[in-house]
Formats: C-alpha cells, structure tokens, sequence
C-alpha cells in the first residue's frame, strides 16, 4: 500500500466485512478430536513524523488443533503483503510462513512431549508483556521463538521443568528475503547488509525452571532459564557459540499484573571481520544484532473483570510495557521500547490499541532498519500509535 490516507471507501469495506464476521464463529469442528480455524487480522499504523497513515489488511492465519486424551498437536500458517509495511510486493500471500507445527504425547496431565517445530522455553512464558508488539526480546532471539526440535514438560506440586534440544530454526517460507520465517532468528545477511554476516544456529539446548510463589496476595511464579547452542559460519565454515540465561518473575493480585525479567545474553560467532554483530532476521527481513548484552523487560497491568455495554466488550486490560538491550560493546548505542496500551474483546473482534516508542528499534520511527540493534541507528525517541483488530476462529 502506498504511504498516505487509504480511500475512505476502501477502509470502510475492511472494517464492514469485519462486522460482518461477528456471525457465529466460523471454526470446523470436524470431530471431537480436529478443530480447524484461523484469523483475519487489519492494522492502522499513524506515524506523523514519517508521514505514514496506513488502514489495511495485516494477517491471514489458518491453523488446525488436535486433542484427545493422549495425543495433541497443532499447526499454524501465515500469509502477508501487498498491504504496508509490505507494499513492495504485488498481491497479499507473496509472503507467508509456518508458525509452527508439531505433535504431543501426553503420558498424563502433569508430563508430555513436543515434537516438530515448537516454541522454545525460555523466560516468561508464553510472552514477556501483555503488548500485542511484544518486547525487544522478540527481536533478540528470546521472546515467542519456534524452532525444530522436541520439548518435555513435567508439572509437579509447585514446579514446572520445561526442557528442549532443538536441531534448527523453522523451514524457510515465501518472501523476498533470506529472514522468512515467523521467529527472529540467526539468519545469514540479505545482500548490501553492511556488515551482514553468514551464520545459521544448531544444536540448540534449553531448559526452564519455575516455581509458583506467593508474596503476600501476589500469586505467580519465580523462574531461571539457560541456553546454549551452537553458530556455524559459512564464510569460515567454523563453529561458534551462544549461551543466554534469564530470571523471570510473574504475579496477579486482583487485576493487576505484572512481569519482570532479567536476561544475559553472549554470542561468539566466527565472523571473518570479528564477534562485535551477528545478521538475524524474520518477518521477510534481516538485521544486525549486538552480540553480547543485557536484557530487561517490565511490564504492568490491570484487567477488569467486569463486562461492558452490555457483554459487548470483555476483558479489558491497560497495560504499559518497557524494554532495554543494553549492549556490551561501550560504542555502541542502546536499544529501547516503551509501549502503553489497552486490549480488549468486542464480541468476537480481539483489539489492540498502543501508542509503541522506540529509541535504535529497527521496527520503530525510522530508525536504521539493518543497524538499530546493533551500534544503533536514530538515537532519539520515536512514537506511532497502532491499532490491531483480528477476528479469530
């Protein structure tokens, strides 16, 4: 989509056919085992610094679910373009990817197994904040990541164990970059990256504690992460590594919420011109990433549990979310995203509305897309306002 006000008309029709799927949900139940369904989802972006005024379609999801008293699994699949931020491409599709896919065996309700392309257990589970953005953690190879492999988790009185090797990140999808695949994950550099570097991760070793707590009326849960894998270097054809580790903790107390969470982060890839930056990408595009640093993430909430108009609008939440990459290297510049929000359910339409800032965030302001998260781009606060509306089912 070209960068200016959508035709009226044009943005009318999106969100009509949206109100006309407030019908009954469209998801097949095909028995009692296979449930089918998906998403449809559109996004204003307003960002008066850059001119951008945007309404169109974001995302088309289909996903298929399958339970039964043993054996679980689910499939997701994405579909993107033509309509910003990918108004390179022709037609809506030219860019799509798997989220994942994988099958389970649950040996009873407290122990099971993942295998196939699922998400690694590392932090706040199952998102570092209440956003729909989500946090730099995304961008760092931390927060909502899927990659090959299998997952056993074993639940016992307080506890959860979580623990995973994964081969590989996620099959490439369908875009117009080497980063097509819905996790941001070591990638090897699109060409005329500067300073791109040629790397792909193996061998991927995590594994999560927790342990439910209770601090006055606050009820959550206390954990540690650690991680380990290896980075392999095509231009060198050596072997690197990356190890990460994470303390997180995660409380309600009468609609309130809140997450914290603290992780290290030291990646030492065989680069021919040195360990400083790695090229990741996702999401149809690459970028380069500070190596070594620190990793902070805070993020407040509250929920109210009543309904409004009606039953019309449910679960309406206030949020307000803050990230930091603080990275080693001391020329360097760092990273930052602050985002306040609200989401809420309108019958069957889930919104999002945030005002999301960033300061060297590739993704915020038009900072410098290939270098933000590395020695940094637009060193200076920038501010849009969001708006995501999907109709799931």
């Amino acid at each position: 989509m070209h960068q200016g006000r959508l035709p009226g008309h044009y943005a009318g029709l999106l969100f009509t056919s949206l109100l006309a799927l407030s019908a009954p949900a469209l998801a097949v139940k095909v028995d009692e085992n296979w449930d089918l369904g998906g998403a449809v989802r559109v996004r204003a972006d307003q960002e008066s610094q850059r001119n951008i005024h945007n309404i169109g379609l974001d995302t088309v999801m289909l996903r298929a679910t399958y339970t039964s008293d043993s054996w679980i699994g689910a499939a997701r699949y994405r579909f993107y373009g033509a309509e910003y931020p990918y108004q390179y491409v022709h037609h809506f599709g030219d860019i799509r990817f798997i989220e994942y896919a994988w099958i389970g065996y649950r040996f009873d309700p407290q122990h099971q197994v993942e295998l196939g392309l699922n998400k690694v257990p590392f932090g706040l589970q199952p998102l570092y904040s209440s956003t729909f953005y989500e946090t730099l953690g995304n961008l760092v190879g931390m927060e909502d990541i899927y990659m090959l492999g299998g997952k056993y988790t074993q639940n016992t009185d307080d506890w959860n164990l979580q623990v995973g090797y994964y081969a590989r990140q996620a099959w490439s999808g369908q875009g117009t970059s080497r980063g097509t695949t819905y996790s941001v994950v070591v990638t090897p550099a699109d060409p005329g990256i500067a300073g791109g570097t040629h790397n792909v991760e193996r061998d991927v070793f995590v594994g999560r504690l927790a342990r439910k707590t209770r601090l006055g009326n606050w009820k959550g849960e206390v954990g540690l992460s650690l991680l380990t894998s290896s980075l392999y270097n095509y231009d060198t054809q050596r072997y690197g590594r990356r190890n990460a580790y994470a303390v997180h903790y995660a409380a309600t107390k009468n609609g309130w919420g809140t997450k914290l969470q603290y992780a290290r982060q030291q990646m030492a890839p065989r680069n021919p011109n040195g360990e400083q930056t790695i090229t990741v990408g996702g999401y149809d595009g690459t970028f380069n990433l500070a190596t070594r640093g620190n990793f902070y993430a805070g993020n407040f909430s509250y929920t109210f549990a009543d309904s409004f108009l009606g039953g019309w609008i449910k679960n309406l939440t206030f949020y307000n979310s803050y990230s930091l990459y603080e990275k080693s290297n001391p020329a360097f510049h760092n990273s930052q995203r602050y985002i306040l929000g609200t989401s809420f359910s309108l019958k069957p339409l889930s919104i999002y509305l945030e005002w999301i800032n960033g300061r060297n965030d590739p993704y915020i302001g038009g900072s410098s897309y290939t270098q933000s998260l590395a020695a940094g781009g637009l060193n200076r606060w920038r501010g849009k306002l969001y708006l995501n509306i999907g109709y799931y089912f």
